[in-house]
């Protein structure tokens, strides 16, 4: 072979190993990254979030024969950062004087919750509804396509005490109704009682929102467990009705609210007799 013919082989030798390489090379980075979309990844473990409302903190209402502490904005009281948790609404803290109350007023694609505390409350609506709750009842609306309803105090004697809760629907437009029911306050004693569910078969009232109530009467130095129903996408806030209460490190007293989601349980103990709320809700 002459020189010539020798330097022009070797040449094309090495162009071909280079290009065969640069194929290769090439060829194996496509492989890794597709390897690495097919791959699953692992999910991150999320790290639990709160808010905390301080009783004091709340908004303030006094009319005279209403006197009302708003947790969330409302009617006079306006704070940005307090517009809602998840989709729990409004939870007002209301005492209505002797005889006295709530004109008829309408109300549209909302789920209404009342929880009398103490006293009775009277109710009627434009369903024909007519009834009284007290300590030990819980009443629902679910106010769909429009409803008028009305509120006083049914004693002449004593005010009324009652949380006036509303829930964003997940269905808009459905036909208003009226529910109430009286609960056993013994099943809650040192223990979960259920008093709201998305489920009509569940115990306690339903609602058109994939929401669980809870209440429970502490003994000072017990312990619960509350798991999540869907910690995937829902959030706990916790009211404190009396007493004091430790919930996942943070210690509360009376009427403080606290909020945690992306988390799978609340462990609660009683630092005293204590009356808990948990209302479990879609953080969206």
């Amino acid at each position: 072979m002459n020189r010539k013919n020798f330097i022009h082989k070797t040449l094309l030798a090495a162009s071909t190993s280079l290009i065969g390489y640069a194929v290769f090379a090439r060829i194996q980075k496509h492989k890794m990254m597709k390897e690495s979309l097919e791959t699953p990844t692992q999910k991150t473990s999320k790290t639990m979030k709160t808010v905390l409302h301080k009783a004091d903190t709340r908004g303030n209402a006094n009319h005279g024969w209403l006197q009302s502490r708003h947790t969330f904005s409302f009617a006079n009281y306006y704070n940005p950062e307090r517009m809602n948790f998840g989709l729990l609404r409004v939870l007002n803290d209301d005492i209505v004087s002797e005889a006295r109350g709530f004109g008829t007023h309408p109300h549209r694609d909302m789920e209404i919750i009342s929880i009398p505390l103490e006293g009775d409350l009277e109710h009627k609506d434009s369903m024909g509804t007519s009834a009284i709750i007290k300590q030990g009842d819980i009443q629902v609306m679910s106010a769909g396509t429009g409803i008028m309803h009305s509120e006083y105090n049914a004693n002449k004697d004593k005010p009324v005490k009652f949380l006036q809760i509303w829930v964003f629907p997940n269905e808009k437009g459905v036909t208003p109704r009226y529910d109430q029911i009286t609960l056993d306050l013994d099943d809650r004693k040192n223990k979960m009682q259920q008093v709201l569910s998305p489920n009509p078969e569940d115990a306690g009232v339903w609602i058109h929102q994939n929401a669980w109530f809870n209440m429970t009467s502490l003994e000072a130095g017990k312990s619960l467990t509350y798991p999540l129903n869907d910690a995937e996408n829902n959030g706990v806030y916790a009211f404190v009705l009396e007493g004091e209460v430790t919930i996942n490190g943070q210690a509360l007293e009376k009427r403080d609210g606290f909020g945690l989601w992306d988390l799978a349980h609340l462990d609660i103990k009683a630092n005293s007799n204590t009356e808990l709320l948990l209302m479990e809700v879609p953080m969206q």
